[in-house]
C-alpha cells in the first residue's frame, strides 16, 4: 500500500469504497422497477460506474465491503416518495467532498482523473435525463400549496381579530379551505386540458393540486383546534406556514437545482405580507364595526 494511505486516509478511502457499493447496488434495485426503457438504461449505466468506482477502491484498501442494507433501502424509499431526481441528486451529492480526496491520486492511481470526471458531471447529466414523473407535477403541488398558503394565512390572520374564539377560526378557515381545494383541482383539470402534454394527465395534475391544497389547509387550521387562546393559534399557525414553505422549498431547490434561500425569501415574503394585510383589515373590521363572534 502506497504511503499516502495513512490510517487517515485509509478511513476516508474505505468510507468512499462504502459509499460506492452502496450506490451501485441501489440504482441496480432501481433500474429493476422501471417500466421506462429509458430511466432502465441511466440507472443500468450509473450503476456499472459505480461498480467500476468501488473496484477502484478494493485494489487500493484490499478490503471487500458489503453494501448497507438500511442506507440502500431509505434511497429507494425516496425514490418511491419525493421521486428520482430529489433522491438520487441527494445521494450524489453527498458524495461532494470525497472530489478532494480524488485529486490527491491522480498522479498515483491514473483511473482516478476518470471517475472524478464521472462523480462530477457525468452523473448528474444522466440524471437531468430521467422522467420523474413526481417531479412533472411539482407545478401542481406548488399551485395548490402557495395558494392555500396566501389565502389561509391571510384570511385566518384576517378573522382572528374578527372573532373572539380560535375554535370558530378553525372551522370558518376548514370550511373555506376544503372548498376552496375542490375549486383549485377543478381549475388546475382545465388548465391542464387546456394545455396538453404527453406524460402529464389532467385528472392527476388535479388531484395533486387539491390533495396539496387541502393538505396545507389542515396543517395551518390545526392549531385553532388546539389552543384555546388565540395568540398562541396565529403564532403556531406562522411556524406551519413558515414549516411548510422550508420544506417544499428544500425539496425543489434539490430536485431542481435551483437556489432555496431566494425561493424561502420570495414565498415567506408573499405569505406573510398578505396575512399581515389582513391582519390590519381585521383590526378595522373589530373596532371599528364592532363586529365579536
Amino acid at each position: 500500500m502506497d504511503t499516502i494511505f495513512d490510517k487517515q486516509n485509509l478511513k476516508k478511502a474505505l468510507i468512499q469504497q462504502q459509499n460506492e457499493i452502496n450506490d451501485h447496488t441501489i440504482y441496480k434495485i432501481l433500474a429493476s422497477y422501471q417500466s421506462d426503457e429509458n430511466n432502465k438504461k441511466i440507472f443500468e449505466k450509473i450503476s456499472k460506474e459505480e461498480k467500476f468506482h468501488y473496484d477502484f477502491w478494493v485494489k487500493i484498501t484490499k478490503q471487500e465491503i458489503k453494501a448497507q442494507r438500511f442506507v440502500v433501502l431509505w434511497f429507494v424509499f425516496l425514490v418511491k416518495v419525493f421521486g428520482t431526481s430529489f433522491a438520487l441528486k441527494s445521494l450524489e451529492k453527498r458524495e461532494a467532498g470525497s472530489e478532494e480526496f480524488y485529486k490527491e491520486l491522480f498522479e498515483i492511481y491514473p483511473e482516478a482523473q476518470r471517475i472524478y470526471k464521472q462523480e462530477t458531471e457525468h452523473e448528474f447529466e444522466l440524471i437531468e435525463m430521467l422522467n420523474d414523473k413526481k417531479l412533472l407535477y411539482a407545478g401542481a403541488i406548488v399551485l395548490g400549496m402557495n395558494d392555500a398558503l396566501v389565502e389561509l394565512t391571510g384570511t385566518l390572520s384576517g378573522i382572528a381579530l374578527a372573532f373572539d374564539k380560535s375554535l370558530v377560526v378553525g372551522l370558518t378557515g376548514l370550511i373555506m379551505g376544503i372548498a376552496a381545494s375542490l375549486s383549485m383541482a377543478g381549475s388546475a383539470y382545465f388548465e391542464a386540458k387546456e394545455n396538453p402534454s404527453e406524460d402529464i394527465k389532467p385528472l392527476t395534475y388535479s388531484l395533486y393540486t387539491g390533495v396539496s391544497y387541502i393538505l396545507t389547509t389542515a396543517l395551518l387550521v390545526g392549531p385553532f383546534f388546539i389552543f384555546e387562546t388565540m395568540a398562541y393559534s396565529l403564532i403556531m399557525m406562522f411556524i406551519c406556514a413558515f414549516i411548510a414553505i422550508l420544506s417544499y422549498n428544500f425539496y425543489i431547490s434539490v430536485a431542481k437545482d435551483l437556489n432555496f434561500t431566494t425561493r424561502v425569501i420570495q414565498m415567506s415574503a408573499i405569505t406573510f405580507g398578505v396575512a399581515l394585510i389582513s391582519f390590519g383589515i381585521g383590526y378595522v373590521v373589530k373596532f371599528y364595526f364592532g363586529i365579536e363572534i
